[in-house]
């Protein structure tokens, strides 16, 4: 009788633990393929125009992160991305999507949201970095956000 207890305690924590790992949510797996990217080229320094590890611009950055962790090839350039994808707004957003600044009256940013109001980009000054989009700095200069894909 204790074999059977001790067979069936087995059992349902196999099942349970089985039940929680098929409860990963796409947004967790985009999530965590952006924090993966993130941390492959956290610190690289802006370059602008540029597109690998030896330095990005926003648009290079976001662009290279697409295609690594989705397959997805996105336009090169910013004002180019602006033009893609469903335009959401900013308490709708999931991991993944675009968020877009005017950071001067001379050019645009845009970044990726990762989940708790944090979204990853290659800043000017510190090259790729995570941001809090209530920073009162990228507050004041966020213009709207674009979802490039349908999370299941």
């Amino acid at each position: 009788m204790k074999g059977i207890k001790v067979l069936l305690t087995v059992f349902f924590a196999i099942v349970l633990s089985s039940c929680s790992a098929s409860k990963r949510t796409a947004s967790n797996t985009v999530e965590s393929d952006l924090l993966s990217q993130f941390e492959i080229y956290k610190n690289t320094k802006y370059k602008y125009g540029g597109t690998d590890e030896r330095g990005f611009d926003c648009s290079g950055f976001v662009h290279k992160v697409y295609s690594n962790a989705f397959g997805i090839q996105l336009p090169r350039t910013t004002d180019a991305m602006t033009r893609i994808g469903t335009k959401i707004s900013k308490n709708k957003l999931k991991p993944g999507d675009l968020v877009f600044f005017r950071p001067s009256r001379k050019y645009d940013h845009v970044g990726i949201f990762i989940n708790d109001n944090i979204f990853i980009h290659s800043s000017t000054s510190k090259g790729v970095i995570k941001s809090k989009l209530d920073n009162p700095y990228w507050k004041k200069k966020y213009r709207f956000a674009k979802r490039i894909f349908k999370s299941k």
